[in-house]
């Protein structure tokens, strides 16, 4: 073990350049282990293997918590064997225990990049330049490379919605598999979607707005205002609109004001300094 090049021992003194820096350009493992580890030993051999099987697509970097408590104290390691992953310079997933080398595996997939993943960037970077077609062509190569990659089903989505084909990006998100489920990308995704949905069911936003300056109390109108306005991007002014509905009218289907605030927050990611100013003005009204 000791000999692989894609396994290294790493100090507090080290740890900054080699994991958080060094997770910027390519995934870090962190095994923090001790001597003293029965567990710890039985998952090192598993690790190198990995590392060597990865080749220089992972990292993994050993923390003897002996001997570097501090590092142990400041990522909150509680028992050993505990492994994180670090990727861009931030741990975003962790496991405990010596796992056998298949969930180990299973448990790298989810993070390290995939040859299929260079189609669908690509895909996505057509589809933001109005190539349908060519980002429909990267995404049938993405699929042919990797049918089992499940983020091939989130930039389908996204082309189906681009193409106007909502209810195929609602059927195919309804179907994703559940290590999706909870992705911060779904939850952007499925708000999108949902807004899209209710935006090409609506009249245009004059149309809307007419109906508001008759009637500042038309909840539907303000409702699909919204719609209109995520889709085509201003999202502070869907959030203006969404936090006036609230305020005015909780009632409307099941407080869609509120709960389409929190879609919109899901969408711009929690350090969105939209989100802290909208969030603030949002538990206000609310208490």
């Amino acid at each position: 073990m000791a000999d692989s090049p894609h396994v290294i021992t790493v100090t507090a003194e080290s740890f900054q350049q080699i994991v958080v820096e060094g997770s910027y350009e390519r995934p870090v493992l962190v095994d923090f282990w001790a001597d003293w580890c029965a567990p710890c030993r039985m998952l090192m051999p598993v690790l190198a293997s990995l590392a060597d099987d990865y080749g220089g697509k992972l990292l993994v970097a050993k923390v003897n918590t002996e001997e570097e408590r501090t590092l142990a104290v400041d990522y909150g390691i509680r028992s050993l064997p505990t492994v994180q992953l670090f990727k861009d310079g931030q741990p975003v997933d962790q496991f405990m225990g010596a796992l056998p080398e298949p969930q180990v595996r299973e448990f790298l997939e989810r993070h390290l990049p995939r040859e299929s993943d260079r189609f669908l960037a690509q895909a996505q970077g057509l589809l933001s330049a109005g190539d349908l077609a060519g980002a429909t062509r990267m995404l049938d190569q993405a699929r042919e490379a990797d049918p089992e990659n499940a983020r091939v089903r989130l930039v389908a989505v996204e082309i189906e919605a681009a193409a106007g084909n909502i209810r195929n990006a609602q059927a195919i998100l309804d179907d994703l598999p559940r290590e999706l489920a909870e992705d911060p990308e779904v939850a952007s995704l499925k708000g999108r979607i949902g807004f899209a949905a209710l935006q090409a069911d609506s009249p245009s936003e004059a149309v809307l707005r007419s109906r508001l300056e008759k009637d500042p109390k038309d909840s539907d109108a303000r409702h699909r205002l919204a719609a209109h306005q995520v889709v085509r991007g201003d999202l502070e002014g869907a959030l203006e609109q969404l936090l006036e509905l609230m305020k005015q009218d909780r009632a409307f289907r099941d407080d869609a004001g509120r709960k389409g605030m929190l879609t919109v927050f899901a969408m711009l990611g929690e350090q969105s300094d939209l989100v802290t100013r909208y969030r603030s003005r949002m538990l206000n009204a609310l208490y």
